[in-house]
């Protein structure tokens, strides 16, 4: 396969994996910030949005305020946010177009028509109930994509490729949301463990689609270390730092099986799963979260730009 070709794929699977999170973030987002003043607020909710999409100083450069209905429109609609929910859908719309030979039709319907629906509603929200259809919309766009990308694409480079974009950035995606929470998103005068505490926690849980997964199990109250010990260490959840590093690996051995050569991502890649299969939720705390995530981000970075350098160039 042509770099060119797979460089589009890998990054259609990453602008959608994008575009999905920052619709579930907004979501989430809108629960925390809803929250009683007697559970001690979330006056700090659409900073942490923010944070946790990695567009504190893109938005800090607009001059606006921090606030919902500045924020929400910058991370969906704003035209000039290249990680907005518009952009991305975008950009993985011109991807999908200059590699239509190399997807389905389903596939490209997928990201065509959803594109096509979110342009309709400009680069500015209405109000509220706009808002709450474009992020609903939106999610169930990527998941007709992702349906139509696994039951009808043929378990070739293309595939692959789609697939080890959408991987990547789910794992930043979810190691950036865990650091949000831990190391920001609680105010220094509430108490650990606390009502705001919960609450936190449990929309980390709905952002993943992982609330349910958590009560089977674990069969506990929402505690913090087992919510990173879900999110970290469970092979069972797909979006698991160790379930998303078993899919980079799985997809990059079938990719060296295909060119018949391996190179600097599969060693970085098999260095990172295997810290994940090697690590407990205990050791991980006592060395301290923050530091844990900050260096994977890092090394998962690093790991994208060597598979661009690999395959992309």
């Amino acid at each position: 396969m042509l770099s060119r070709t797979a460089g589009n794929l890998f990054w259609i699977g990453r602008y959608l994996e994008r575009a999905d999170f920052t619709a579930r973030l907004i979501e989430a987002t809108q629960r925390l910030a809803a929250l009683p003043s007697s559970y001690g607020g979330a006056s700090n909710a659409w900073e942490s949005a923010l944070a946790a999409a990695c567009q504190v100083d893109g938005f800090a450069a607009t001059g606006l305020p921090v606030g919902e209905y500045e924020v929400t429109e910058y991370l969906t609609l704003n035209a000039s946010n290249s990680s907005s929910i518009r952009c991305c859908l975008e950009a993985a719309r011109n991807n999908a177009r200059a590699v239509r030979t190399a997807m389905t039709e389903e596939g490209w319907e997928a990201i065509n028509t959803a594109w096509l629906e979110v342009s309709r509603y400009g680069t500015h929200l209405s109000s509220r109930e706009t808002l709450a259809q474009l992020i609903e919309y939106v999610k169930h766009a990527i998941a007709a994509f992702d349906g139509a990308n696994y039951r009808t694409m043929l378990r070739s480079d293309s595939f692959w490729f789609t697939n080890l974009g959408a991987a990547i950035e789910r794992a930043d995606n979810s190691a950036r949301l865990l650091d949000v929470k831990y190391h920001l998103l609680l105010p220094r005068d509430e108490p650990v463990g606390g009502s705001l505490d919960y609450f936190q926690w449990t929309t980390i849980l709905r952002t993943v689609s992982a609330m349910t997964a958590y009560r089977w199990v674990y069969n506990d109250s929402v505690k913090p270390w087992l919510v990173a010990d879900l999110l970290i260490c469970n092979r069972q959840i797909p979006r698991s730092l160790a379930s998303c590093y078993d899919e980079i690996l799985r997809q990059l051995d079938l990719l060296a099986s295909h060119s018949g050569r391996r190179g600097p991502a599969h060693r970085l890649a098999s260095t990172g799963h295997a810290r994940l299969a090697n690590g407990n939720i205990d050791a991980i705390f006592a060395t301290g979260l923050h530091e844990f995530l900050t260096k994977f981000i890092a090394d998962n970075n690093r790991l994208g730009e060597a598979i661009a350098e690999q395959y992309l160039f």
